[in-house]
């Protein structure tokens, strides 16, 4: 196996196991909602279906919180212990939370406490999963395996629905255990992401940042499985961008790291995660074809994005298919409002025309969030800080994701039941906002080094070539070092 090779199978190794954060993102969210509705849990825990929704409100919602908050904290924790010990902590912290919320305590109060334990190691997991990840591939892999993130979170939500399901179908709803291992099997994934830290090494720009100039030209060697003159200079690079943290324009970045995540949760898809089936009924009316439609729905999320990361991720530029995603997902929300206002629903569930013109626009609409707003923010919001602000940056890019999920998880069923179709609406004009100001304001970063975009006047379309005369010129008045690791070769 050459250098090149087994250095591509080392980053998409070390996607893949941080991006197990992903899946437990999506699998966690998933799979709550489903538990909260089996009778075991409600018989064991001992509430009845008059006060499921402020069950299900607080189980989901302190969850949010827990995560909302560990994201301040993984910020200077993350700085401190780096990225490896940081998602090791995260993955023991989430095993405590939902290790009690296996354990049948009849308590909500001790359900609740763990949900905002299992929220704090998740929500640092997502602060540092993506700025891992971002700070080791290269940079031509970097928007591919960035976007494992939301890949592995579809597969989480997906898997979710269905050991909901077949839980509720297998084991009788008596039995305590009906609830207790879809919220067990938790444990594996959160398990497997600190395990696989041990697999890994540590952040090669964490590590020069920190001065540990050897440790990072050894960490650079073993992701990359190469010591050739383009690694010596990929690391001399990394230690030059370092020095030249000054010159970073954090104001702007950090309000695009914030603008990019609430964008995300801004477009609609978040509240399908949560609500699907209850979407699916202004769609198509009555009868139970909201669940086999929203199973459907979680499979069309997966295969969207699994072609997206696998075809197209690092094809093309970022800013093109966000600017383009939203466009065709405003156009898709918008005229599923206007068949909705202008031909309702029926009753009874009936199959109708309109119900199916608008099942299929949502299905469209799904299926263009993962292959645009889905995905790319993960990595987009890790690429776009200087090593200095990295932590910070992406902190308080994630802290808006948690809160506008929180505030969205809360809001969506209030503005289906006031507003109708005009939820629909709502959406596609957030939509519409969303792609001009993508347009304005975002750079393309696809193919450009972190440093490059870090420290670099880029322009929209920059590649890495068009900016090299520019680095060379600004490079001169840093002092060079000696190789590498900042000795002789």
């Amino acid at each position: 196996m050459t250098g090149t090779t087994l250095g591509k199978v080392r980053a998409y190794w070390l996607g893949a196991v941080v991006c197990l954060g992903g899946f437990l993102f999506g699998y966690d969210s998933g799979i709550v909602g489903g538990v909260l509705t089996l009778s075991s849990f409600e018989s064991d825990y001992g509430y009845t279906a008059a006060d499921s929704t402020r069950t299900n409100s607080l189980a989901v919602g302190l969850q949010q919180l827990g995560a909302f908050v560990a994201c301040f904290l993984a910020w200077p924790l993350t700085d401190r212990l780096g990225r490896r010990h940081s998602l090791m902590l995260s993955s023991a912290v989430f095993c405590i939370g939902a290790l009690i919320q296996t354990i049948n305590t009849h308590s909500l109060a001790a359900f609740y406490v763990a949900r905002v334990i299992a929220g704090l190691g998740l929500g640092a997991a997502t602060v540092v999963v993506p700025m891992f990840s971002s700070e080791m591939v290269p940079k031509e892999l970097r928007g591919q395996i960035g976007s494992f993130f939301q890949w592995f979170f579809t597969f989480g939500i997906f898997t979710s629905y269905w050991i909901d399901y077949g839980v509720a179908k297998a084991i009788p709803n008596t039995e305590s255990r009906q609830w207790q291992i879809p919220i067990g099997l938790q444990l594996l994934p959160a398990a497997l992401l600190g395990l696989g830290m041990l697999t890994l090494k540590e952040s090669t720009r964490w590590l020069t940042k920190k001065g540990r100039h050897e440790e990072a030209w050894e960490s650079l060697k073993w992701i990359r499985a190469d010591d050739s003159q383009a690694t010596r200079d990929e690391m001399e690079e990394i230690r030059l961008g370092v020095e030249m943290e000054a010159r970073a324009r954090e104001g702007f970045q950090v309000s695009a790291g914030f603008f990019i995540m609430l964008a995300q949760q801004s477009i609609g898809a978040t509240a399908f995660a949560y609500y699907g089936p209850q979407y699916f009924k202004l769609l198509v009316g009555g009868g139970d074809k909201d669940l086999l439609l929203t199973a459907i729905f979680g499979a069309v999320k997966v295969i969207a994005c699994g072609i997206f990361v696998l075809v197209l991720a690092d094809r093309v530029g970022r800013r093109k298919v966000l600017v383009g995603g939203a466009a065709f997902m405003a156009a898709c929300q918008i005229t599923t409002a206007a068949v909705v206002k202008a031909i309702p629903p029926p009753e009874q569930g009936n199959i109708t025309s309109s119900g199916i013109a608008t099942v299929a626009l949502i299905y469209l609409f799904v299926i263009a969030y993962n292959f645009s707003w889905g995905p790319l923010p993960w990595p987009y919001l890790s690429e776009i800080f200087p090593t200095r602000i990295r932590e910070s940056g992406v902190a308080i890019g994630v802290a808006s994701q948690w809160l506008f999920n929180f505030v969205y998880s809360i809001a969506t069923p209030y503005m289906m039941t006031n507003m109708g179709w005009g939820t629909f609406l709502l959406w596609g004009a957030f939509d519409i906002i969303i792609g001009i100001t993508t347009f304005v304001f975002l750079k393309e970063t696809k193919g450009l080094s972190l440093e490059t975009i870090a420290h670099q006047r880029y322009k929209r379309g920059s590649s890495a070539g068009d900016l090299r005369k520019d680095k060379l010129g600004e490079s001169e008045h840093v002092e060079s070092g000696a190789g590498p690791s900042g000795q002789s070769h």
